[in-house]
């Protein structure tokens, strides 16, 4: 476990990294960040029983203005795609599924 814990948080230091940069890029009425949809996260919460409920997940950027970012929002029992579906509606991709998505998560839009 320490050993993961090691690799999650050396993960984790290059995310925000990443995120850093992308704040600091001017783009038009800008950042690079702010014109960004990032989504850092896992796919499965236990790997030892292979579990993929209660999935930290972390979503910044601002997507030109599709989201609000800055909170902290629970979806209890709700499928990793329906983020991934509700984010592809934000950038005008429209599909009715994706994988076993059950609908379009909410709240990304309100402060």
């Amino acid at each position: 476990m320490e050993k993961v814990t090691q690799i999650n948080c050396h993960h984790m230091q290059q995310f925000a990294d990443f995120v850093r940069k992308a704040k600091a890029i001017p783009e038009g009425d800008g950042t690079l960040l702010d014109h960004c949809m990032l989504v850092y996260g896992s796919s499965i919460s236990d790997g030892n029983n292979h579990i993929h409920e209660n999935l930290p997940v972390v979503l910044v950027g601002r997507g030109d203005g599709a989201l609000k970012p800055g909170r902290h929002v629970i979806y209890p029992e709700t499928p990793m795609t329906n983020l991934y579906l509700a984010l592809l509606e934000k950038m005008g991709v429209h599909t009715e599924t994706l994988g076993d998505s059950t609908g379009v998560a909410g709240h990304l839009t309100e402060v």
